[in-house]
């Protein structure tokens, strides 16, 4: 009885979230719901009290950091007009009938460079609505095609990502947003270009069938001569300036994970600070101080041409609140579900699945937990909240790499996390003004059926060589 009210439990917040439900509800509910079906409902408050928000606090205690600079950046990028600057940079060099990678690219630089994905969906659509309408692409595809380039190799693959997903095993695995590299490129390079084969194959099924752009709605997002209406809030930026913050995220991070931190003796920490340990925190260390400096650079830069900073640090300050506590809630959500005896039998048949190789096991997990939460950083959560221990210890043991292990604890998470009641990709429609009948295919292939392949690829060349 107690697997199937987990099951249940399970299977009820995977049908609420489709229906729209928040999961800062739900959470809670759900797993109220596991504990009395389970037989445990004598102890629902201590569980609640003890082991949800033990949990949940825990969670917003080590990543608090991360979410908050790393909204603030994307909202200051935007604001400043270094977003859009870049976007209309990668356009002008590509040229308008080069509709589907500019945008790709526009956003992989984006997201790489630390602007979260509704941020760069919220300031792309505009830009693609304009070059799709310029090349005759059927709109469509324009979720397809941001999603490409925000939710995929940028966001689990290429080595040194800020993304949020690519945080959340450091403190599990003594980690770095660097894991594994040369396996993270490779991951990287195989989604961005099956992903872009594959939008560009729809494209000319498009065209050959005379379809064209589509009679769209599109009036709000014009500019009187065509081109993607100016936000007041925008100035004109010069590239390497806008270029900057970007290269400060992803270099400060690498010069204090490779450079400063490893030659720094921190032993004048234990006195204060037993519980510390600066090998699992310097990971994190390192891209707090490389947000926090891009954002002073972003508000020095702009000294005097901000149409309202007050509002942009607000607005960005005020927005990692709901991402953060979404996530911390289903990392309670696990930890009761994890509290319960039905979820030994379940860990067992996890653990199980490939005794000899757990970055199989690793990646099956996090992908089928993704998918119920239908979020990549909550299923990650979830999953390394409940089995990290036990898959640190099984790689140890077989001779795996930590660092190969985040990397494909990562990447996994961004596997089946985009299932149709997943919150980005709802957003993502609302902001296309597209519904799933339209676009969801294209989506689900560049964001599902592509970086599973990748993802093979990746556990293949990794138990053959290691981790590179």
């Amino acid at each position: 009885m107690g697997m199937l009210a987990i099951v249940i439990s399970l299977a009820l917040l995977m049908y609420f979230a489709y229906r729209g439900v928040t999961v800062l509800l739900l959470a809670p509910v759900m797993g109220a719901l596991a504990v009395v079906l389970s037989g445990d409902g004598g102890f629902l408050l201590p569980i609640y009290t003890s082991t949800f928000m033990a949990a949940l606090s825990g969670y917003v205690l080590q990543f608090l950091p991360i979410f908050l600079l790393g909204s603030l950046f994307g909202q200051l990028m935007a604001d400043s007009g270094a977003a859009n600057t870049l976007a209309r940079w990668i356009v002008q060099s590509l040229g308008q009938r080069r509709a589907i990678i500019s945008v790709v690219l526009a956003c992989g630089l984006l997201t790489y460079g630390g602007v979260s994905l509704f941020v760069v969906a919220f300031a792309l659509y505009p830009v693609a609505v304009s070059l799709f309408k310029a090349a005759d692409v059927p709109k469509r595809l324009i979720p397809g095609t941001i999603a490409l380039g925000a939710f995929t190799f940028t966001m689990t693959a290429l080595p040194g990502t800020p993304a949020i997903q690519n945080a959340i095993p450091i403190p599990y695995f003594g980690t770095n947003v660097f894991a594994a590299p040369g396996l993270g490129l490779i991951g990287a390079c195989f989604m961005f270009t099956v992903g872009l084969w594959w939008l560009q194959r729809r494209a000319a099924q498009a065209k050959a069938a005379g379809e064209g752009f589509g009679q769209h709605e599109d009036n709000d997002e014009q500019g009187q001569d065509g081109q993607p209406a100016q936000h007041g809030r925008w100035s004109v930026m010069p590239v390497p300036m806008a270029v900057l913050p970007l290269l400060l995220v992803v270099g400060i991070n690498a010069l204090f994970t490779y450079v400063v931190f490893p030659q720094t003796d921190f032993s004048f920490l234990k006195e204060r600070f037993a519980g510390v340990d600066p090998q699992k925190a310097m990971g994190l260390w390192s891209l707090i101080i490389a947000l926090a400096l891009a954002c002073i650079t972003l508000v020095i830069m702009r000294l005097g041409r901000w149409t309202n900073l007050k509002e942009s640090v607000n607005k960005g300050i005020f927005g990692f609140m709901l991402p953060l506590f979404n996530t911390a809630s289903e990392v309670g959500y696990g930890a009761v579900i994890a509290s319960l005896a039905g979820f030994a039998i379940i860990r067992d048949a996890v653990l199980n699945v490939s005794p000899g190789n757990p970055l199989i096991s690793e990646a099956i997990a996090m992908n089928v937990l993704s998918g119920i939460t239908g979020s990549s950083s909550g299923g990650l959560s979830i999953a390394l909240q409940t089995l990290g221990a036990d898959y640190l210890s099984m790689a140890q043991a077989a001779g795996i790499s930590p660092e190969l292990l985040h990397r494909v604890a990562v990447m996994a998470a961004g596997g089946m996390d985009t299932l149709p009641h997943c919150g980005a990709i709802i957003t993502l429609l609302a902001i296309c003004k597209l519904n799933h009948r339209q676009s969801y295919r294209d989506i689900a292939t560049v964001t599902i059926l592509v970086p599973l392949p990748a993802l093979a690829l990746v556990i293949t060349l990794g138990t053959l060589f290691g981790s590179f």
